[in-house]
């Protein structure tokens, strides 16, 4: 050891949390620098160009949910590697990892609660669990969480953000396409609503199925949804595509959605919904 490594190690005022890595964050879309606190305290939306940035599943039960008050719904057991797929890693390495790097069992993660005192079970995607793919624990945890709505007799709310189905459990994945639209049909057959907000991105075989299938359609601004990428699009009907394409503002301009909300907004829009379509199931 030299030194000038010495004189460091002996210093203990600098700690490795003291670096931009910790302490900055650059905005995706104008660049800016942001400081990661007041980053965090905004809910991860950029106070200088209101660009929505990705968020987990604990930050958005606290941003919805009454305070704390929120119980998660026991994730579901499935087969880990059901293919015993192999690419330059196996599956279960992968998994491995994306549990590590997220703290969370899979790629869906629900809870039951209260908006505003009214009950309600919520699903939330993350896309830095593998992308947020759809297999079986995902598509399990969606029709438990359907489950748990009608026990509770309350709406579900879900969040999605996702690349589409996990190619690594092949067709078991697909099927979760049918299975979750089944259980959207359970829901309505008991009366309660289904709420989908769809986050950047929501794309493939999830866009295909119960992202677009709510009784109201909500989109954070400039959400990314779609099910082919542009590039695919463009390529197979030989066009160029308008700008703004597969964004949740051009969405909303063609009848895709049914609005587009402020990540600030969204419990307070929540809300609204849930009363009034409850107070119609009551009513009926």
């Amino acid at each position: 050891m030299s030194w000038i490594d010495k004189v460091r190690n002996s210093m203990p005022f600098i700690t490795k949390r003291e670096t931009a890595d910790t302490l900055w964050h650059k905005c995706k879309k104008c660049s800016s620098m942001i400081f990661l606190k007041e980053f965090v305290e905004n809910q991860s939306v950029c106070p200088k160009c209101d660009h929505h940035g990705r968020i987990g599943a604990a930050e958005r039960f606290a941003a919805i949910f009454d305070d704390t008050n929120w119980t998660l719904i026991k994730p579901p057991v499935v087969a880990l590697d059901p293919l015993k797929f192999k690419d330059t890693k196996k599956y279960v390495d992968r998994l491995k990892a994306a549990k590590h790097q997220t703290d969370a069992d899979d790629a869906m993660t629900s809870a039951k609660g209260t908006i505003d005192g009214q009950d309600v079970v919520i699903s939330v995607q993350d896309f830095a669990f593998m992308g947020g793919s759809m297999g079986m624990s995902v598509g399990q945890s969606f029709i438990d969480a359907v489950h748990a709505a009608i026990k509770a007799n309350c709406p579900y709310v879900i969040f999605t953000a996702a690349g589409g189905a996990r190619m690594q459990e092949g067709i078991l994945s697909l099927m979760q396409m049918p299975r979750s639209t089944v259980a959207i049909d359970m829901l309505r057959d008991a009366g309660l609503p289904y709420i989908v907000v769809l986050t950047d991105p929501t794309t493939g075989g999830v866009t295909a199925s119960y992202a677009m299938l709510g009784d109201v359609q909500i989109a954070e601004p400039d959400a990314l949804i779609g099910f082919a990428g542009q590039r695919v699009i463009e390529q197979t009907i030989r066009e160029k595509l308008p700008n703004g394409f597969q964004r949740a503002e051009y969405l909303l301009d063609h009848g895709m959605i049914d609005m587009v909300t402020h990540r600030h907004e969204m419990k307070a829009t929540l809300s609204k919904i849930i009363d009034y379509l409850m107070a119609a199931k009551k009513a009926a």
